[in-house]
């Protein structure tokens, strides 16, 4: 079966690829269902896709990606305008399952689009709510584990001996869903000991704590201080908009006031971390963990 994925791959570089990229499309789509319904304690499997106004949406109306573009944005049956955010997640998904293909061996790419199913719904979840579900946290962490256990290539263990390596991975996993919530945890408790208030919701601690069961200890501490730099330039960047314009940017993450109540971005509002999180976490797993690998060598040769 090698030879004839190897041979397929030759014949028609462009072909598994092609298929990665449908594949991410129709994830995305699902995606989609989980984002808007799973915070609402609705079924993400029935009833099938719906327009707002209540009528079912066609099998040809629910392309991913393709039927936004030919409707516009707008519903079939009733007219009605539709976030191009849907399309947006579904082309954000399929992209990423792509660029997990091509970077990486078919294992660890496998690896990399369910750490990428995993990040996407918590990321708009958290945006949307200020909450990240425990399905993605917790069980993000679990799913991390056992898939590092299972193909040690996603913590780079390439060795000829595979129970080894396996073990090997599954503690790299272990240890960065440790270290990661570990250390989110006692910025959490100082950042509230010194504001004489909640500064990071328990969502984030579980949250780094899967980021780092699929990238390590590395990989997490790479989240959570490159998260902590994304935020301050996207927060930088909407407080200028927000105070040259007088008005909210679009793409400014939602801010609430500790009682819950919508409130414009400042101090003293809490603001989802969760994307900046997976923003980091993802930037790590993509691009960056053979020079996070070489800058913590000398300190992972101590432990």
């Amino acid at each position: 079966m090698t030879h004839a994925f190897t041979e397929i791959n030759a014949a028609f570089p462009w072909f598994f690829a092609a298929v990665v990229f449908v594949f991410g499309a129709c994830i995305g789509s699902f995606l989609n269902v989980v984002i808007y319904r799973l915070p609402k304690h609705e079924s993400i499997v029935s009833p099938g896709s719906h327009c707002a106004c209540g009528a079912p949406i066609a099998w040809y109306d629910n392309i991913p990606i393709l039927s936004w573009l030919i409707l516009r944005g707008r519903a079939r049956c009733c007219g009605r305008p539709y976030a191009f955010r849907y399309a947006f997640v579904e082309l954000l998904t399929a992209a990423l399952f792509l660029a997990c293909w091509v970077l990486f061996p078919p294992a660890k790419a496998l690896c990399g689009m369910v750490f990428v199913g995993l990040l996407l719904p918590a990321t708009f979840i958290d945006l949307d709510h200020l909450e990240i579900p425990d399905v993605f946290s917790l069980g993000g962490g679990v799913i991390g584990v056992v898939l590092s256990f299972a193909v040690p290539a996603l913590h780079g263990h390439h060795g000829d001996f595979f129970l080894l390596d396996s073990f090997r991975s599954g503690v790299d996993a272990l240890v960065g869903l440790l270290a990661g919530s570990g250390l989110v945890l006692w910025i959490a408790l100082l950042a509230e000991a010194a504001l004489k208030k909640e500064a990071m919701g328990f969502g984030d601690v579980k949250f780094i704590g899967a980021i780092g069961a699929f990238t390590g200890w590395q990989g997490a501490v790479f989240a959570i201080f490159g998260g902590a730099v994304i935020g301050t330039v996207w927060l930088a960047l909407a407080l200028i908009w927000q105070k040259l314009t007088g008005r909210a940017a679009t793409v400014a993450p939602r801010a609430e006031t500790p009682e819950g109540e919508p409130a414009a971005l400042g101090l003293g509002v809490h603001i989802p971390f969760g994307p900046m999180l997976a923003l980091g976490g993802l930037a790590h797993f993509l691009f960056f963990h053979d020079w996070v690998a070489a800058y913590f060598a000398p300190l992972r040769g101590l432990l």
